[in-house]
């Protein structure tokens, strides 16, 4: 009997809290599957897949993976086509790889649960989560979607990739801006904020970081934005800083580790019936299970 493999594929990767929820969902579901993690950069994953024989079921991509994953994968599902960015592979039997993108549709699940609303969302950062979180905004039905960003020029390219973007199966496009941070900085965060929302738009209801923990720590913000929300795509450790700065200031902020569920019960989907659309069986409880394991690890969040 073939043993099914899988793991995690990124650098750092020590830090990776996959293991622990891919194996308590795979207990809970009755499958003899190995998951691990392995320390891989970008110029040694072609070489990886390649290494991998037919008991490898599938792989979980992180930074500094995700585009290269794009690059290397035979095939794309649509959210990472249009994203440009794959988090998941699942190897078929002639050894190429499919490319999945969950972080969407986990980051979407989380904020969800977690009762914010997305009408107006503010994101900051630029990297490949700010545009996974872009595109979870907008299909909770986001009408403005602002990127703001230290780094101008990668934020620009953003909005001009998606501005004119509409949620399938929708009509409505979302206005979707970039505005630098010192416009959120220099004491006019409500003016700031409202006029990257355009002239029908306000204040923002909804504030996503995808910034890196030293990034988030050192980034000037207005007391006044740290009354809106805060869903913070950091959760080791936890607090993070900037949930930390919010919650001094009085504000309610939530950790990443809601999507890091969310987009793994997704994966788990797509490895085991190469759709992340199919519910696994008893998906409830899965979900139980792995809540608890990750309250016996004491992981915060």
């Amino acid at each position: 009997m073939t043993v099914e493999r899988l793991a995690v594929l990124g650098s750092p990767i020590a830090h990776s809290r996959s293991p622990l929820i891919h194996r308590a969902a795979y207990a809970e579901l009755g499958l003899d599957w190995h998951y691990g993690r392995v320390r891989c950069g970008e110029s040694a994953l072609a070489a990886f897949l390649a290494g991998r024989d037919a008991s490898w079921r599938g792989l979980s991509l992180t930074m500094p993976l995700k585009d290269e994953a794009r690059r290397l994968a035979a095939s794309l599902d649509p959210v990472a086509a249009e994203s440009g960015v794959v988090n998941t592979l699942r190897r078929r039997d002639d050894g190429a790889w499919d490319g999945f993108n969950t972080d969407v549709g986990g980051l979407a699940a989380a904020i969800g649960a977690a009762g914010f609303s997305a009408e107006r969302t503010l994101v900051l950062g630029s990297g490949a989560t700010a545009i996974s979180a872009l595109l979870a905004a907008r299909s909770l039905g986001a009408t403005t979607i602002t990127i703001a960003a230290r780094n101008a020029h990668a934020s620009r390219a953003i909005v001009d990739r998606f501005g004119e973007g509409r949620e399938p199966g929708s009509g409505i496009a979302p206005e979707v801006r970039s505005v630098g941070l010192a416009e959120l900085t220099n004491g006019r965060a409500d003016a700031g904020a409202s006029a990257a929302h355009g002239a029908g738009g306000g204040a923002p209801t909804l504030v996503i970081s995808t910034l890196p923990g030293p990034a988030a720590r050192d980034v000037a913000l207005p007391e006044s934005l740290m009354a809106v929300p805060l869903f913070d795509v950091a959760y080791d450790p936890w607090p993070s800083p900037l949930a930390t700065r919010w919650s001094a200031a009085g504000g309610s902020a939530s950790s990443g580790l809601g999507m890091l569920v969310e987009q793994a019960i997704l994966q788990i989907r797509i490895f085991l019936s190469g759709s992340g659309d199919v519910p696994l069986p008893s998906e409830d409880r899965v979900r139980e299970a792995v809540d608890r394991a990750i309250a016996a690890s004491g992981v915060g969040g």
